[in-house]
């Protein structure tokens, strides 16, 4: 059994590698195109060759986290279809590789894909996808919103603040912050405002900043204004980095745990979490995909196939595989819609491709 799951993911993952790369090289390849118009129309900022293929290289990680259940389904079904026409999938069983113990060898090799697809998507491409926008803001500009900038929201003890930035370099510096404090019946308390900040550990370092506050005198009965300027004046909160690039970039920018933190934080303030829970779930969800798709691959081990018949089938896995990716976000983008259950919005499109292989794999294989 040892030289048979050898065999199995020694073929496998030379497919699955192969099929990655090309892809990956082909979406390198389109990224590359997209960054010639840059080239043109930032150079006189500095922006040159070099910077775009740095750029699109920072832009792997993403595409990897992408493509990885696909080119697993693909990859996987080219291997069963080959050692199926070769029979050697035939001499397998005769062997004793069962159906289940055939599922069972494929689903161990599953956990290292899911492992690595995890990975991609929690750690390596949020810090390409920071490091790329760090790149692009030293030419273009910072990162910002529409007219105003980002807004956020944050609750500390019995003040409410609403914190406004017009423009963010993706990892830590702040241009033209704003923040608003508000008591328990709504009430304006101050204003500080701040050319540049920089976002620390709990705290953001305002620089030069300007804070101009409404201060009761004479037993609460009179009112006062003031105004302070500070060369540096820390204040404490919990909005860290990623929160505000969440409010400027897509939130698939962002890993699992910061949208978890991301969404508690919006719940505490009474904001709408729908969309970022959705991403949260569908964080959790993407990388087990790579396990439908191997169970989705099994079945075609045991088909019947005549010479030129594999370029067919590895075609269908390529039609289902971007019909996966489709579902995926057709019910992200209806779960906003219809405000439907965030885990089961994201975990719908895995659920009807794990049915689906499931019945296939049942009436292929063990029906028969």
């Amino acid at each position: 059994m040892k030289t048979v799951r050898s065999l199995l993911h020694g073929e496998i993952i030379r497919a699955v590698a192969f099929v990655t790369f090309g892809f990956l090289a082909l979406f390198l390849f389109f990224d590359l195109v997209d960054e010639l118009q840059n080239l043109a129309r930032l150079a006189s900022q500095g922006y040159k060759l070099q910077h775009a293929l740095l750029y699109v290289a920072l832009k792997s990680p993403t595409h990897l986290y992408e493509l990885l259940p696909i080119s697993v389904l693909i990859g996987c079904i080219f291997v069963m279809a080959r050692l199926a026409q070769s029979s050697e999938f035939t001499i397998l069983r005769t062997g004793g590789l069962e159906p289940l113990k055939a599922l069972g060898t494929l689903l161990q090799l599953g956990v290292f894909f899911v492992l690595v697809t995890f990975l991609m998507g929690d750690y390596a491409a949020p810090w390409a996808d920071r490091q790329g926008v760090l790149i692009k803001a030293q030419f273009q500009g910072n990162l910002t919103v529409g007219q105003t900038g980002a807004w956020l929201k944050e609750r500390q003890a019995s003040r409410h603040f609403a914190v406004n930035v017009r423009s963010f370099d993706g990892i830590s510096h702040m241009q033209n912050v704003r923040i608003h404090e508000f008591n328990e019946a709504g009430q304006l308390l101050a204003i500080t405002t701040a050319p540049k900040a920089q976002i620390g550990q709990d705290a953001w370092e305002l620089q030069q900043a300007e804070q101009k506050s409404i201060v009761p005198i004479d037993g609460q009965k009179t009112l006062q204004f003031r105004s302070v300027t500070y060369a540096t004046l820390v204040w404490p909160t919990e909005i860290s980095g990623d929160m505000v690039a969440a409010a400027v970039l897509s939130p698939d920018h962002m890993g699992t745990w910061e949208l978890f933190k991301y969404v508690r934080h919006l719940s505490s303030n009474n904001q709408n979490a729908q969309r970022y829970e959705i991403e949260f779930w569908r964080k959790v969800f993407y990388p087990l995909s790579c396990l439908v798709m191997l169970v989705m691959a099994l079945p075609f081990a045991y088909l019947h196939f005549r010479s030129g018949q594999i370029a067919g089938h590895v075609f269908a896995g390529v039609l289902a595989g971007i019909s996966f990716s489709l579902l995926n976000n057709v019910f992200s983008f209806a779960g906003v819609l219809q405000n439907w259950q965030p885990w089961l919005t994201a975990a719908a499109p895995a659920l009807i491709y794990s049915a689906i292989s499931l019945l296939g794999f049942w009436w292929m294989v063990l029906r028969q």
